[in-house]
């Protein structure tokens, strides 16, 4: 298309304001180009031609790089001007469109205000007018851009574009504000007024002071949003609208609280009472036990005491429980305050419960513990004769003094453990120590009278196989006769097995592990 046709087609568009000032521009710079540039053009032409017919070859050459160069800047600047006037019909039509659609949004705000009346509530005259008002700024625009005054209708479209999607943003806003306080609030206020009357009459207590004050204060604050609605101080009516559904709910959950503990005190009146009976009942069958068990063992952890002192809680919660009983019948008390009274008591009695059976079979366990120690005793005494009579039968020549007080030790130990178990009253932690201690020890002797059985016996072996080098080496004749003096005469096994070992070692390197490993082999054939 002939950038002149461009530019008729921009010109029919009516651009108004700074794309009509752009396009004089455009405009300006297409005139330039079309008469002093198309005419410097031609006389370097017609220059080109003159020069050509003289046969004037080198002028002509640079006249033609001179008609070129025009030729190119020309080209540029048609270049330019047609981008420009391209980005001014696209900027035009966007805004066509954006003025097109805030048109359609008016309208169909008009159409709705029209048909939905009632959702706006004391809203819908301020609305009414706010639409009425666009519509003016709509006729000025037109008005303004007919007589030729773009600059002023621009400024008025964007006024009238803004005030439109604001209209549009308050009547979305409007409709569930109104419903809310219209409806739903009235409609739960209602219900809550007549419920609490209704509690009323069955002689509830509230413990909130002035329940009613705060009902009328909804009522109020409902009242006031409605006044602030129908200025569409919508922002406000938003904010009021959230804190009075909070007070609303707050209502809703005093209500609910109470009937709920009115529920639960009537539902577990009675279980109270057994509760009660039924700690007090366990209580002194604890202490008639106690009583008894101490008669045979030491009570260590103040059992007694301690179930006294159960005793006193549960006097006083059943004291407590008696002067409520009358405040309930009479309707003197909160059914909240029941409620929680009654839920401490079921706390407290199930401790002092699980207290109980933990004393109780704390005196089972007394008893159990006693017996299984009578019958340890007997264990550790057969097992004390079993290693006894296990040391007699190796024959040795004598028992070392520190394993004869070690025996002598673990023997005094369970003398004192029946002595313990044979008092009026047992004391069962020190029994238990004993039993322990005696279990240790007899442990222990068990690894020492083994480790000095294998002790004497390795030490004959090592004896008798050492008696080959007896008469060659001076240093096994020595070791030989000390570790018959320290077997003998002082009983020392281990230091005698160490005496002729070494030496062993020293003249033929190997000899004791074989012997010891033959010996822990075939402890039979030894």
């Amino acid at each position: 298309m002939p950038v002149i046709e461009e530019v008729d087609d921009v010109k029919k568009m009516h651009l108004v304001g700074q794309s009509q000032n752009t396009f004089r521009e455009w405009s300006q710079k297409w005139n330039d180009i079309s008469t002093s540039s198309f005419a410097e053009l031609e006389s370097q032409i017609f220059e080109v031609e003159n020069l050509n017919e003289s046969f004037r070859f080198l002028k002509g050459k640079k006249a033609v790089i001179e008609a070129e160069k025009t030729m190119d800047q020309m080209e540029k600047k048609v270049s330019e001007i047609r981008d420009g006037l391209k980005e001014l019909r696209e900027t035009e039509e966007r805004n066509s469109l954006a003025v097109q659609q805030a048109l359609d949004v008016y309208e169909e705000l008009k159409e709705t205000i029209r048909e939905d009346e009632q959702e706006y509530g004391p809203a819908f005259p301020e609305l009414q007018k706010q639409v009425k008002m666009i519509e003016n700024e709509f006729t000025q625009f037109v008005a303004l851009n007919t007589s030729g005054d773009p600059v002023e209708a621009r400024e008025v479209l964007d006024k009238a574009e803004k005030h439109t999607y604001e209209v549009e943003a308050l009547m979305k806003k409007v409709p569930p504000l109104f419903e809310d306080l219209n409806t739903t609030f009235p409609e739960q206020l209602e219900e809550i007024q007549q419920t609490y009357e209704k509690l009323m009459q069955e002689q509830y207590v509230f413990p909130e002071e002035d329940l009613v004050g705060e009902i009328e204060k909804v009522s109020h604050r409902i009242e006031s949003s409605l006044a602030n609605l129908e200025k569409t101080e919508v922002e406000t009516v938003e904010f009021e609208n959230r804190e009075t559904a909070s007070m609303i709910d707050s209502l809703y959950d005093i209500l609910e609280r109470e009937m709920e503990a009115q529920n639960y005190v009537t539902t577990n009146q009675a279980t109270i009472e057994q509760y009660i009976k039924h700690a007090t009942k366990n209580n002194r069958q604890l202490l008639i036990e106690l009583d008894h068990t101490a008669q045979s063992y030491a009570l260590n952890h103040n059992e007694i005491g301690r179930v006294r002192g159960f005793q006193t809680e549960v006097e006083e919660i059943e004291r407590q429980n008696e002067q409520m009983k009358p405040q309930i019948q009479q309707h003197l008390l909160p059914y909240s305050e029941v409620r929680t009274f009654y839920k401490k008591v079921f706390k407290v009695l199930e401790d002092i419960e699980n207290q109980q059976v933990e004393i109780d079979d704390s005196l089972h366990e007394l008893r159990k513990g006693e017996k299984e120690a009578q019958e340890k005793i007997d264990t550790f005494e057969f097992k004390l004769r079993n290693l006894k009579r296990f040391v007699e039968q190796q024959r040795l020549p004598g028992l070392p003094n520190d394993y004869l007080e070690f025996f002598f030790v673990a023997t005094d130990r369970i003398e004192e453990l029946s002595i313990v178990l044979n008092k009026i009253r047992v004391n069962m932690e020190e029994v238990n120590r004993l039993v322990t201690l005696c279990e240790e020890d007899l442990d222990l002797l068990d690894k020492k009278t083994h480790d000095l059985v294998d002790a004497a016996a390795l030490t004959e072996q090592m004896l008798q196989y050492a008696n080959r080098y007896r008469h060659t080496h001076e240093e096994i004749r020595e070791a030989i006769d000390k570790s018959y003096y320290l077997f003998n005469k002082e009983h020392h096994y281990q230091e005698a097995l160490d005496e002729i070992g070494t030496a062993l070692e020293r003249v033929e390197p190997g000899a004791f592990k074989r012997i010891e490993d033959f010996y822990f082999k075939n402890p039979d054939l030894v």
